[in-house]
């Protein structure tokens, strides 16, 4: 079990990781391309922790109710499908919404990573 599912968390971990972190290094070109403020980007990276924090909890809830395997298949389906509509953003609102969608939906991965290797 060590060897199938260790290497996939990592993999896992790290595209979380540097999910949360890309935001930084679009930050020249969504200012000048898209004519964000300094003061909308911060707000924009900001509100992921936002959804994030919101949804942990109840996604730990669903996560004991459907299980594991079910649970984290869902959470990096419908991630990477937010993560890769961030590339049509072209407005401010839609920029706040995809942020705190995209914490929303990757709220539970840790929780349910750490409860899978418990079982």
């Amino acid at each position: 079990m060590f060897w199938r599912f260790v290497p996939l968390f990592v993999a896992c971990f790290v595209f979380s990781y540097l999910d949360r972190i890309n935001i930084s290094f679009a930050k020249l070109q969504m200012q000048s391309e898209l004519g964000f403020s300094d003061a909308m980007y911060g707000f924009g990276a900001s509100v992921f922790f936002v959804g994030y924090f919101l949804f942990e909890v109840p996604s730990n809830v669903f996560l004991h109710r459907v299980g594991a395997k079910r649970w984290i298949a869902r959470i990096m389906i419908t991630w990477g499908i937010a993560s890769a509509c961030m590339m049509f953003v072209r407005t401010e609102t839609w920029f706040y919404v995809l942020r705190f969608l995209i914490g929303a939906l990757e709220a539970g991965f840790v929780p349910s990573a750490l409860y899978f290797f418990t079982k």
